[in-house]
């Protein structure tokens, strides 16, 4: 069963369970679609994996199987804001 991360591990963006714009690799490595696209162009950073849209579980198996509640983030992943 995927762990449907919560957050961005590039950004770390909160994301949502239901939200088709979270990409994972084969690892569930997880990343919203403007790092996945703009960032990393498709491939994950940890492993050269392709990314691919997550799958949303049926709301009414989130209370049997919830999500993650832990959060990963890679180091150096989003560029650093400007000052």
């Amino acid at each position: 069963m995927l762990e449907l991360r919560p957050n961005c591990e590039c950004c770390d963006r909160d994301l949502d369970a239901a939200s088709a714009d979270v990409l994972i690799c084969t690892y569930e490595c997880t990343w919203c679609r403007d790092c996945a696209e703009n960032i990393l162009h498709g491939i994950c950073p940890n492993c050269g994996g392709e990314l691919v849209r997550r799958p949303i579980r049926p709301a009414h198996l989130l209370t049997v199987d919830p999500p993650s509640t832990k959060r990963v983030v890679r180091p150096g992943c989003a560029p650093a804001p400007a000052r």
